[in-house]
């Protein structure tokens, strides 16, 4: 094994590891987010025809971040007490965990996102984990059972939007594969005048780009079935963002949230994108790589426009204000 592949192999392997420990260190789902996003983080640089040394500046920052929540040397591995459980049954308990949650909207779509990088992880490692492990993994899945489907939202209540159903005057159009999905939410991003900062605005957007990926990687890894159950509660979360496309008054708008306040801002423009080197000149811990945003909005992002195979000036435009910071 050469020292990049080894040392790739332990930013996974650290990265399920978080996923794995999130509930038993914290007893919350929320610490999660750092091991989704190194995920994201390997596979952006796998996916795109970036040079060594822009590769090299993305894996510093997804390696800190890890560590940092590892509180550990990266070059160290992770201690394991019993034997590798078989990749197959792994992803069988997984996918068992997510099938009681995957046909409603929970948490803007964490359970999916958290279950497809977990699973395309391991895929990708051969197989990782023991049982305690999997374990871990399964129960943060399983957290997700009767939650709410975010806290943070324009025009709606949490209620509210769990209420929603799908019906033929939203003019969604029908989709049934990974690339009509793709086509269908940066169709989705470029559809907004304004962006703004706002857990309830660019945080929402950034999820719908990270929750639809996710039931596409799904489908990638051979679970067609979860990605059709998924997409309902996935168009829920486009149609409560559609009613935040025009704000005609801060004074009038319905803000729903406990961080979010009123008058919203405007979100800035980043002047680079994630695959410019430049980009990655600034030091991402200052703001905690924005929860591991920085990796995973860029991952998702960059994989709809190969699914979607028209790089539209608007879509990318448009990406510009849910990565500045």
């Amino acid at each position: 094994m050469t020292k990049e592949i080894e040392r790739e192999s332990f930013l996974l392997s650290d990265a399920l590891s978080i996923l794995s420990t999130c509930k038993k260190e914290t007893g919350d789902i929320w610490q999660a987010h750092f091991g989704a996003a190194a995920i994201g983080s390997y596979f952006f640089v796998k996916s795109n025809p970036l040079d060594t040394d822009l590769q090299q500046r993305i894996f510093v920052q997804a390696e800190e971040m890890v560590c940092s929540v590892l509180k550990k040397d990266r070059s160290s591995d992770l201690n394991r007490d019993g034997p590798i459980m078989d990749s197959f049954e792994a992803e069988a308990i997984i996918l068992a965990a997510l099938g009681r949650t995957i046909d409603g909207l929970h948490w803007v779509g964490h359970n999916v996102i958290y279950s497809a990088a977990s699973l395309s992880a391991i895929r990708e490692l051969r197989g990782w984990g023991t049982e305690e492990q999997i374990a871990g993994i399964v129960d943060l899945i399983r957290s997700f059972e009767k939650t709410i489907p975010g806290r943070s939202w324009i025009g709606f209540n949490a209620s509210e939007v769990k209420r929603f159903s799908i019906t033929p005057e939203d003019h969604f159009p029908m989709i049934r594969t990974p690339a009509a999905l793709s086509t269908f939410v940066l169709e989705e991003l470029a559809s907004f005048p304004v962006i703004y900062r706002a857990e309830a605005h660019h945080d929402l957007i950034g999820h719908l780009l990270t929750f639809s990926h996710a039931l596409n990687v799904l489908h990638d890894l051979g679970y067609a079935d979860f990605f059709k159950r998924g997409i309902i509660p996935l168009l829920k979360l486009a149609k409560a963002l559609r009613a935040s496309r025009s704000i005609l008054s801060m004074e009038t708008v319905k803000l729903v949230s406990p961080v979010d306040r009123l008058p919203l801002q405007i979100a800035k423009r980043s002047e680079y994108l994630p695959t410019e080197h430049e980009f990655w000149e600034t030091d991402y811990a200052e703001i905690e790589w924005d929860f591991g945003h920085v990796f995973k909005f860029s991952h998702s992002f960059y994989d709809h426009l190969e699914r979607a195979k028209l790089p539209k000036p608007s879509y990318i435009e448009a990406f510009r204000y849910i990565i500045a910071h």
